[in-house]
């Protein structure tokens, strides 16, 4: 995929799981004024509209390539004939799961006892090099707070 390009657009069904190959995806609410950046997947990690893929109902959000990217992908239909036939297919399917669950949790559990300072700074303590693929508009969204608020965290830390 191209940078930019979506993975899935809000309204629409997802109708598969993707392994990041290569590459970075936000997460967003697309809005008038603003988006609103909730998430970041990278390489190595699954990727989904995965409350759209598990009800097969539209998402109400927006999946976006950041950069260049690969992706390998299974529909719907194909990842309930795997799990109906393979145990390992059970087992792959189950690890997507968990994973797209553990990062959601770590998310909600970091809005609720971080400040957007440790937020940030958590961040960019995991993934320091991302920062430069990343515009820090959507890492300010991300992390809960306006462009500007972030700009006065950089200063501070640095």
């Amino acid at each position: 995929m191209k940078k930019k390009k979506l993975l899935i657009e809000a309204g629409k069904t997802e109708k598969y799981l993707s392994f990041i190959d290569k590459g970075i995806f936000r997460l967003y609410i697309p809005r008038e004024s603003e988006d609103l950046t909730f998430g970041f997947a990278f390489e190595g990690n699954f990727i989904s509209a995965y409350d759209s893929f598990l009800t097969q109902m539209p998402c109400t959000y927006s999946i976006q390539a950041l950069v260049d990217t690969t992706v390998w992908q299974i529909s719907y239909d194909n990842l309930q004939n795997i799990y109906e036939i393979s145990k390992e297919g059970n087992f792959i399917g189950r690890l997507a799961g968990e994973s797209l669950y553990l990062q959601k949790a770590r998310r909600e559990i970091s809005f609720l006892t971080n400040s957007a300072e440790e937020r940030y700074l958590a961040l960019f303590s995991q993934k320091p090099e991302l920062f430069k693929y990343i515009p820090l508009k959507y890492i300010a969204s991300y992390i809960g707070i306006t462009p500007q608020a972030l700009s006065r965290i950089r200063k501070r830390i640095t």
